[in-house]
């Protein structure tokens, strides 16, 4: 099987056995059976879901690779206003989202339209428009292919920060995944509200003020929209969307770092408390990237380019490989570095492949 089938940058190399998990036992089973051990390949497997936040090398990957396409959904009452929802790692991240709201329940609408998989929101700490998907998590089922053990962490245990999480700095640390999602709990509220709007963009597309609340069905349809405008919505048609969405993620810097006057500053907070932590601030990539002289479409080819709708994504033309999309990758993270001196980093997880090559 050719990886690029199974990517949504559509590019990377073969792979040489491939696995499929329908349900979370075979999923669990395929973990018990590829235990992660020390002095071993790294990465030693592959997991591959959605696929929307990969980008894999041009000589593909030569260890097993599993497809992880469990679903299923099961909900509980917690008290007249809060369910549980118990989801399977391989369910359709927005096709959940969307079930959440014809279900009467708030706190995921403002992350409607994001590609992938539930079992990848809490590894990234997903995010947008104001929400994250830390605020929903109640727990995390996971397979420790350290220990053989399956395990239940809850949001303290996930160590929750912007785009990262337990999960992903323990597989970065490692060289490979240790911790398998299995199945993701959200706790959200029972409401045709949404939760409060705290994003600018949205909330003048709703043309309500920051922090009012409005009908959970009309924050989808708005954040549907502002996403297909900046090409985050997949389609098979358009070139803008075969990309990871964003490529790097918003540099958090220290509050006296010297940027630019004009440069937007965001602030930052604890996962854990919810209070901004003073010592940090949060500035915009593609802000950075668009002064740093890389505008929409920039290409060092045709292959790959910048997005025409958003300078933040790198997008495959139609016929790129990876190496295409690292080049220009590298091109642009070395501009921002030179105006700003400020290293960018990538979000998707890089098989087989590095910007340090």
């Amino acid at each position: 099987m050719n990886l690029a089938e199974l990517t949504t940058f559509r590019v990377g190399g073969p792979a040489d056995t491939v696995t499929e998990a329908p349900t979370r036992g075979a999923l669990a089973e395929f973990c018990a059976a590829h235990p992660l051990q020390a002095g071993g390949p790294r990465p030693d497997v592959l997991f591959v879901a959605g696929g929307s936040n990969l980008l894999i090398g041009d000589a593909g990957f030569s260890g097993p690779v599993c497809l992880i396409r469990s679903t299923g959904v099961q909900m509980h009452e917690v008290t007249p206003d809060e369910r549980l929802l118990t989801v399977e790692a391989g369910e359709n991240w927005d096709a959940f989202v969307a079930d959440t709201l014809a279900r009467g329940l708030t706190g995921l609408e403002a992350l409607s339209g994001i590609p992938g998989t539930v079992g990848a929101t809490p590894v990234q700490n997903v995010g947008a428009y104001g929400a994250e998907v830390a605020e929903s998590i109640e727990s995390v089922l996971v397979f420790d292919r350290m220990s053989g053990d399956e395990l239940r962490l809850d949001r303290t245990d996930l160590e929750f920060g912007y785009r990262t999480s337990r999960l992903k700095r323990t597989a970065a640390n490692t060289g490979a995944v240790q911790f398998v999602v299995l199945a993701v709990t959200f706790r959200l509220g029972v409401s045709r509200l949404s939760a409060p709007v705290r994003y600018t963009q949205l909330a003048r597309a709703l043309e309500v003020d920051l922090g009012e609340q409005v009908d959970t069905r009309e924050v989808r349809e708005a954040v549907l929209a502002l996403r297909a405008s900046k090409g985050m919505v997949l389609d098979d048609a358009d070139h803008d969307t075969w990309s990871a969405g964003s490529f790097f993620t918003n540099p958090i810097l220290p509050a006296d770092a010297a940027l630019p006057a004009e440069a937007p500053v965001y602030p930052v907070t604890d996962p854990v408390t919810g209070a901004r932590d003073p010592r940090l601030v949060k500035t915009s990539a593609a802000w950075l990237i668009d002064r740093a002289g890389f505008g929409r479409g920039f290409g060092l080819g045709e292959r790959s380019t910048l997005s025409q709708k958003h300078t933040l994504a790198l997008t495959n033309r139609g016929d790129a490989r990876a190496a295409d999309i690292l080049e220009l990758a590298r091109h642009i993270r070395a501009g921002v570095r030179e105006a700003y001196g400020i290293t960018l980093e990538p979000e998707p997880n890089l098989i087989g492949c590095s910007l340090d090559a």
